[in-house]
């Protein structure tokens, strides 16, 4: 059985690409890429069918990463198919746990930084938009920070799933 997470941010053009091509590559790492399904969308649909933002590919192929996106809107009814919604900060958060259909959908959102136990209380990956690269490589950090939580959470619920 596929276990599915899906990213979300305010476009999908910056911070969600990065933390799904970031963490296909960790899922990939840990052999787990047949099990895991990796995926992102936007609160808005303000970007749908455009690449992600030139400078979140720079940042990402900078660093190894193999990049390759098209935004889209998250929707509500992907909830039925997906195990974990991961939002990018606290406004996406709540914005998605409105859109839940159920209860039980609603308690699928997390937020990304929740998995790094070095955030603190601080746990909203910042919009790099409107600022210059610096601010995309500080949210590869965070993303990257993040990911080795959340890889561990979803492989003890793949596990799960196949006991």
């Amino acid at each position: 059985m596929t276990y599915r997470v899906c990213f979300v941010c305010t476009g999908n053009i910056c911070r969600s690409p990065m933390a799904e091509i970031v963490f296909r590559a960790r899922v990939a790492e840990a052999g787990l890429d047949g099990l895991v399904e990796v995926d992102s969308a936007g609160t808005g649909g303000w970007h749908e069918g455009d690449g992600a933002d030139p400078r979140t590919v720079a940042v990402l192929a900078e660093n190894g990463y193999v990049t390759g996106h098209t935004a889209r809107k998250f929707q509500p009814s992907w909830f039925s198919r997906l195990d974990l919604v991961v939002a990018l900060d606290a406004g996406h958060l709540r914005a998605l746990r409105r859109l839940a259909p159920t209860e039980q959908d609603a308690r699928k959102v997390r937020l990304l930084r929740s998995y790094d136990p070095a955030a603190g209380d601080d746990l909203d990956v910042p919009d790099p938009y409107y600022g210059g690269a610096e601010g995309f490589e500080e949210c590869l950090e965070m993303v990257e920070a993040a990911s080795a939580g959340l890889l561990a959470a979803v492989r003890e619920d793949v596990e799960g799933q196949a006991a």
